[in-house]
């Protein structure tokens, strides 16, 4: 066996003349029971008749039959562990010669594991101060505010309105209507044209208001384009928020008393935090744990691994309502500027899975079935109905597998030697924020 480069590897492979004898007699039986020739009973055409008629389609069947076969026993005596689909090269098929041709391929990469306990990296835990508390709070109470119709006056800035609006002219298609949408006049988020136009009006008065949309709007429809709207404002609105008491906090769950639920509110954001934490220091450890054992893997992970992350590119695209099919897109570029990603995360699953292998980590029935459980409950759909699908196309087999991987990423995180992050020069970590 040659290596070619890599994981690449090519091997020689001879069929000699009798298993290349038996192969063709059994093709020349299948296809002889199927012919239909003109002048013979379906099946009993001589086989003379049969290799003439179809030599083609005998030595294409030929091939089928010997080729895989030849190959798996090959990689068996070799103990290979062949990853993808082979390629055949330098094919020599004469009648009455045995038949040899090249087979390439990647196998599996042997590698020994370096040290994967105690790798550096930093993290702590991450404080909650009383402020982020309040703003908690702020949030919640934001989220509960009612908003109450004013008696009429004319609107000002500031003012939360309740408008019916339709398209008039500027769109092509079909018209935007939407009899009551509310807005703040003034916000950030109000299209100035609105706020500027319903300043001064009072509810049930119409107005024609022209409103151009910037070229990155988030809907493309509207993007770039000046529309008029035919404007009803029909009611004006003050926003009142509960009062932070008591009641307050019975209304969020099973409390007691507001500074019951201020403990829970620290507690939960305590738990946020330290799981963003935790992710973005596994997430350095496992480009440690890469960077820090280098070997060569197979191309057909890599191309898995770039394909991969085309589809979740794609994905993202499409939830910011941007269909990949209209963009000019340059595969080679894309897979340019992914490669050594995916490499290093190829590189990445082969030494967690060493690692998982090496700790005797395994994945217990009832995590799997929490996992059914969750994404039942997510499409909602019964589990059962769930576990089949996820039965039929290998999806346990790979929540299996990512549980097991999880596993082995807590373990390195947990036997991590953490060291405190340096804090960032107050000019970048405003940089950071903006």
């Amino acid at each position: 066996m040659a290596l070619i480069e890599g994981c690449r590897h090519e091997l020689e492979v001879t069929v000699n003349v009798l298993e290349m004898a038996e192969a063709t007699e059994k093709v020349l039986a299948k296809i002889q029971a199927k012919a239909h020739l003109p002048g013979f009973r379906p099946g009993k055409a001589p086989l003379s008749v049969i290799r003439s008629r179809f030599q083609n389609e005998i030595q294409q069947d030929v091939m089928e039959e010997v080729i895989p076969k030849a190959l798996n026993a090959r990689f068996a005596e070799e103990k290979l562990q062949v990853v993808g689909q082979p390629s055949i090269v330098d094919l020599k098929n004469e009648p009455g010669q045995p038949m040899v041709f090249k087979a390439q391929f990647d196998v599996h990469p042997e590698f020994t594991l370096g040290e994967y306990k105690g790798l550096e990296v930093e993290y702590e835990d991450p404080q909650v101060t009383d402020q982020d508390v309040t703003d908690r709070l702020e949030q919640l109470r934001e989220s509960k505010a009612e908003y109450v119709n004013i008696d009429p006056r004319p609107a000002e800035n500031g003012d939360y309105v309740v408008v019916g609006l339709e398209s008039a002219d500027g769109l092509e298609g079909e018209p935007i209507k939407n009899p009551e949408m509310m807005l703040q006049l003034g916000d950030p988020e109000t299209l100035p044209e609105f706020s500027a136009g319903i300043v001064g009006m009072t509810p049930g008065e119409t107005k024609d208001i022209q409103v151009s949309y910037p070229e990155d709007y988030g809907q493309e429809r509207l993007s770039g384009k000046t529309i008029t709207f035919d404007l009803e404002l029909k009611f004006i609105r003050s926003k009142e928020l509960p009062v932070l008491d008591d009641d307050f906090a019975q209304s969020m769950g099973d409390f007691r008393t507001l500074d019951e639920f201020k403990e829970q509110v620290k507690t939960s954001i305590q738990a946020e935090r330290q799981y963003r934490s935790q992710e973005e220091a596994k997430s350095k450890l496992i480009e440690t744990l890469a960077d820090s054992n280098v070997f060569p893997v197979p191309e057909t992970y890599i191309e898995r691994q770039l394909q991969i992350q085309l589809e979740s590119y794609a994905r993202s695209l499409q939830m910011q309502g941007i269909d990949p099919r209209s963009l000019n897109f340059d595969m080679k570029k894309f897979r340019e500027s992914q490669l050594d990603r995916a490499t290093r995360d190829v590189r990445a699953t082969l030494l967690l899975d060493k690692i998982a292998d090496v700790e005797a980590v395994a994945v217990q029935q009832d995590e799997v079935d929490r996992e059914v459980q969750r994404q039942a409950r997510q499409q909602r759909e019964p589990v059962a109905a769930v576990r089949v699908k996820l039965e039929k196309d290998g999806g346990l087999d790979r929540i299996a597998n990512r549980i097991r991987t999880d596993k082995a990423i807590a373990l390195l995180f947990e036997h991590a030697r953490k060291v405190t992050p340096v804090a960032k020069p107050a000019s970048e970590e405003s940089q950071t924020e903006s």
